[in-house]
C-alpha cells in the first residue's frame, strides 16, 4: 500500500484549481462573444462554435483522456494536458479570424480532456486510503466545477471590459505555468500500465458528435430536408454506430458497454444530457440578450449575471448536498429540472425594451436554483451504483454526456433562434423574437427531462462508500 501523502491537501488545491479552470473555460468566453463576433467576423449562427469547438473536443475525448491516464500515468497526462491547454490558449488569444479562433478553442478542449480524468485519478491516489477524507475531498473537488462555470461569467465580463477579449485566454498561460511548477512537489508519480489505446473509437465518437452538431448548425441555411443536412446527420449516426461496434469488438475499449447494466446509470446520464441541453443555451442567449438587446457592455453583462452566480454557489455548496442526503437523488433531479424549466420559461417573456430587474433577474435566479438542485444529484446518481474500479469510467461518461448534451442543445436552440430572427443584428424586436424562441425550446427540454426522470429513474440503494461521501459532502 502506498504511504499517505503528507501534502495531499495542498495537492487537492492544485487539482481543484485545475478542475475550476477547465470548466471555467466553457463559461469565461460568454460575455466576450459579441466583441469576438465583431473583431473576428463570426456570423450570428456560427458564433456558437467558440463554445462548441471546446466542448466537442473536451466531451468527445474525455474517455480517451482517462485511458491515456491509466496507460502512461496520471501525472504525465495531467502535465501534458496543461501544456496543450496553454498552447490552445495562445492560439485563441492571437486569432485574427474565426477559423483560427475555433482551432484554438478545439486545442484547449483537447487539453481539458486530458486534465480532467487525470485529476480524478490523482485525487483517488491521494485520498483513497480513507473514505472519510475521500468524501470531503470529493465534495471540495466537485464544488470546483460549478464554481468555475459560474465565476467565469463574471470574470469574463471584467476582463473583456477593462482589458480585451484575448485576455480571457491569456489568463490561462500564467496560471498554467504556475500549476506545472507545482506538479513535481505536490502530485504523486503514478506508474502506467501495459495496454492498448482505442484510437479508432475515440476518432469515431468525436467525429460523430462534431458532425451531428455541424449538421444542426447548418440546417437553417441548408434546409432541414435538404440532401446535405440528411447526409450529414446520417453520417453522424453511422459514426456513432461504428463507435458502439468498436467498443463491442476491441479488447480494451474506451467505454466497456457492460457498464450500462449498472442500475440508474443510463437514466442519470439522460438527465445530465438534458440538463446541459437546457442550461447552456439559456446561459448563451441570456448573454446575447443583455448585450445585443439591452445594450449592456461586457462588465455590466457579467455583473448582471453575478446574482445568478452567487445563487448557484450557495445552493451547490451549502444546500444541495444536505437535501441530497435527506431526500435522495430522484426528487432533486426531477424537481431541479422543473424549477429550471420555470425559470427559462420566465426568460421567454423578455421584451425588446425590457429591464434587467423585471425581465431578467427573477427568472434567472429561479433557473439558477433549478440547475443547482439537479446537477450534483445527477452526477452522484450516475456514479453511485458502479464498482469502485469503474468510478473513473463512470465519471468520464457522465461528464461526456453533459458536454455532448450542451453542444447539441446549443446547436438546436441556435437553429430555432436563427429561424425566428436572431440573426438580424440591430433589429431589436426580431432579435428578441429569436431569443424568446430559444428560451422556449430550452425550457421544454428541461421539462421533458423532469418527466423522464420521474418515469424512468428508480431509487438506488446507496453503497457504504456513497453514504460516507454524502455525509462528508453534507458537512463540507
Amino acid at each position: 500500500m502506498n504511504a499517505v501523502n503528507p501534502r495531499r491537501w495542498q495537492a487537492l488545491i492544485v487539482l481543484a484549481a485545475a478542475q475550476f479552470m477547465v470548466i471555467m473555460d466553457t463559461s469565461i468566453i460568454g460575455v466576450a462573444l459579441p466583441d469576438m463576433q465583431r473583431d473576428l467576423g463570426f456570423s450570428q449562427g456560427d458564433l456558437q462554435w467558440v463554445f462548441n469547438a471546446y466542448v466537442i473536443a473536451f466531451g468527445g475525448l474525455l474517455l480517451l483522456g482517462g485511458r491515456l491516464s491509466d496507460l502512461f500515468g496520471a501525472r504525465k497526462v495531467f502535465t501534458t494536458g496543461w501544456l496543450i491547454l496553454i498552447a490552445g490558449s495562445i492560439v485563441a488569444a492571437a486569432a485574427g479570424n474565426a477559423w483560427v479562433e475555433i482551432l484554438g478553442r478545439g486545442v484547449q478542449g483537447v487539453g481539458g480532456a486530458l486534465i480532467a480524468p487525470a485529476s480524478m485519478t490523482l485525487l483517488m491516489m491521494l485520498f483513497g486510503h480513507n473514505p472519510r477524507e475521500l468524501g470531503k475531498a470529493m465534495a471540495l473537488y466537485g464544488a470546483a466545477a460549478p464554481a468555475g462555470g459560474t465565476a467565469g461569467v463574471f470574470l469574463g465580463g471584467v476582463i473583456t471590459e477593462y482589458l480585451s477579449w484575448p485576455w480571457v485566454f491569456i489568463v490561462y498561460v500564467p496560471i498554467g505555468l504556475a500549476t506545472l511548477a507545482a506538479v513535481p512537489a505536490l502530485l504523486p508519480a503514478v506508474q502506467g500500465k501495459r495496454g492498448s489505446v482505442d484510437v479508432l473509437g475515440a476518432i469515431a465518437v468525436t467525429t460523430g458528435i462534431a458532425l451531428a452538431v455541424y449538421a444542426i448548425v447548418r440546417a437553417p441555411e441548408q434546409g432541414w430536408n435538404s440532401a446535405a443536412t440528411l447526409l450529414e446527420l446520417a453520417g453522424a449516426l453511422a459514426l456513432l454506430i461504428v463507435f458502439l461496434v468498436i467498443q463491442r469488438t476491441v479488447r480494451e475499449p474506451l467505454m466497456p458497454l457492460g457498464i450500462w447494466r449498472t442500475p440508474g446509470l443510463a437514466t442519470a446520464n439522460l438527465a445530465m444530457a438534458l440538463l446541459g441541453a437546457a442550461w447552456i443555451p439559456m446561459w448563451y442567449f441570456l448573454n446575447l440578450y443583455l448585450q445585443q438587446v439591452l445594450g449592456y457592455g461586457a462588465f455590466a453583462s457579467g455583473a448582471a449575471l453575478l446574482p445568478m452566480t452567487i445563487a448557484i454557489m450557495i445552493f451547490m455548496i451549502g444546500i444541495t448536498a444536505r437535501l441530497l442526503g435527506r431526500f435522495g437523488a430522484k426528487p432533486l433531479i426531477a424537481g431541479g429540472l422543473l424549477v429550471l424549466a420555470a425559470g427559462v420559461a420566465g426568460l421567454s417573456l423578455v421584451r425588446p425594451d425590457g429591464a434587467f430587474v423585471s425581465d431578467v433577474l427573477p427568472a434567472s435566479l429561479i433557473a439558477a436554483v433549478g440547475m443547482s438542485l439537479a446537477y450534483i444529484p445527477a452526477m452522484m446518481s450516475a456514479m453511485s451504483g458502479v464498482r469502485p474500479q469503474e468510478s473513473g469510467l463512470a465519471s468520464g461518461i457522465v461528464n461526456t454526456t453533459y458536454q455532448v448534451g450542451s453542444a447539441l442543445g446549443l446547436a438546436v436552440m441556435t437553429a430555432i433562434a436563427t429561424s425566428q430572427g436572431a440573426a438580424e443584428l440591430g433589429n431589436l424586436p426580431r432579435l428578441t423574437d429569436g431569443f424568446q424562441a430559444a428560451f422556449v425550446g430550452a425550457g421544454a427540454v428541461a421539462a421533458i427531462g423532469a418527466v423522464l426522470t420521474l418515469l424512468l429513474m428508480r431509487k438506488a440503494k446507496p453503497t457504504p462508500t456513497d453514504t460516507d461521501a454524502r455525509r462528508e459532502a453534507a458537512r463540507a
